[in-house]
């Protein structure tokens, strides 16, 4: 879909839980999503989305209601949201990201949940087993913890004299501990040695760079809404460091971070509209398997490794999934 075409769907989006809300709950089947962070965000994900549904013979308006809802980053707005979709009587919530996920299982054990991306669901107790997800609940896997050795490589690719590794993450979020710890692990293996920057709201993100007062030489970000609705202002401090980031998300590369590595979460979100489909025709959370990332992108922006006076290999551009320049 063309970003005007989705401008154009966004706006009747940014309408829907007005415009359809009171009028259609009651006649048509009803989807409500739970956005991690902002639309700028996760604009594309959520259309590919929509797109999938209508090819699957879902059309807004017509024979299913969707239901809209930011947190914008803010984690008590997780459950604020999950508890106005359960009263809203919804079919079925449909979220991401591991904290909205936990915040909609806290929420109701009736109303079925999608999650269109969770990085450990098992790790952190979203579902009991990927085979076997048990209660209202199934989704996709984006195996952000297990894939965060694969990052740290290919950071270390294009910082060959990386000795000095800085994590920072939202540890509010289980994922992100989980995450940090995995960094940490396949860092001593590289022989790394490792700096965390522990925050929990967007206040804590410039101390956070103050008191990075050793000099690292890399910084890896871990993924996470907090960090997602702050990561141009993180990559605005790392770039001032001199500092090479690493992250999971495609949109922190475009918002200034040197490189991502991560599931093609467009895809995954096509593929959430996929499992949605089947929980409206019937099927049931427990018995539908958690599925995992297909498809891992490598995304590297050109522009930062310039300001940063990096030089990167001809070799490793080859393997990119995409270069932004």
């Amino acid at each position: 879909m063309k970003r005007r075409e989705f401008i154009t769907l966004l706006g009747g989006a940014a309408a829907w839980p007005l415009a359809t809300g009171a009028q259609q709950a009651a006649k048509l089947p009803t989807v409500g999503f739970l956005g991690a962070t902002t639309p700028l965000v996760e604009s594309q994900r959520l259309a590919a989305f929509v797109q999938r549904l209508r090819e699957l013979g879902w059309m807004e308006g017509r024979n299913v209601a969707i239901e809209v809802r930011w947190a914008e980053g803010r984690s008590e707005r997780f459950a604020e949201i999950a508890a106005e979709l359960v009263r809203l009587k919804v079919d079925v919530i449909l979220t991401h990201n591991t904290p909205p996920v936990l915040a909609a299982k806290q929420a109701t054990s009736v109303i079925p949940i999608v999650f269109a991306s969770a990085g450990d669901p098992v790790g952190t107790g979203v579902v009991a087993s990927l085979a076997r997800p048990g209660g209202n609940i199934t989704g996709l896997s984006s195996q952000t913890a297990d894939s965060s050795a694969k990052r740290l490589e290919l950071l270390r690719e294009v910082v060959p004299s990386l000795r000095r590794l800085a994590i920072i993450g939202n540890v509010g979020n289980p994922l992100t501990v989980l995450e940090m710890g995995e960094v940490q692990a396949a860092a001593r293996t590289l022989g790394l040695e490792v700096i965390t920057l522990e925050i929990r709201r967007g206040e804590d993100i410039a101390p956070a760079f103050d008191a990075l007062k050793v000099r690292a030489d890399a910084l890896y970000l871990c993924g996470d809404p907090l960090v997602g609705t702050h990561r141009i202002r993180i990559n605005t401090l790392a770039l001032g460091a001199r500092l090479p980031t690493m992250s999971v998300f495609r949109q922190y590369v475009e918002a200034g971070s040197l490189m991502s590595y991560g599931p093609n979460f467009a895809d995954m979100f096509r593929r959430a509209a996929e499992l949605v489909d089947k929980i409206l025709r019937g099927a049931k959370p427990a018995e539908i398997p958690v599925e995992q990332a297909a498809k891992f992108d490598l995304v590297i922006n050109l522009t930062t490794a310039k300001v940063l006076g990096l030089t990167i290999p001809e070799s490793f551009l080859l393997r990119a999934d995409e270069v932004i320049e």
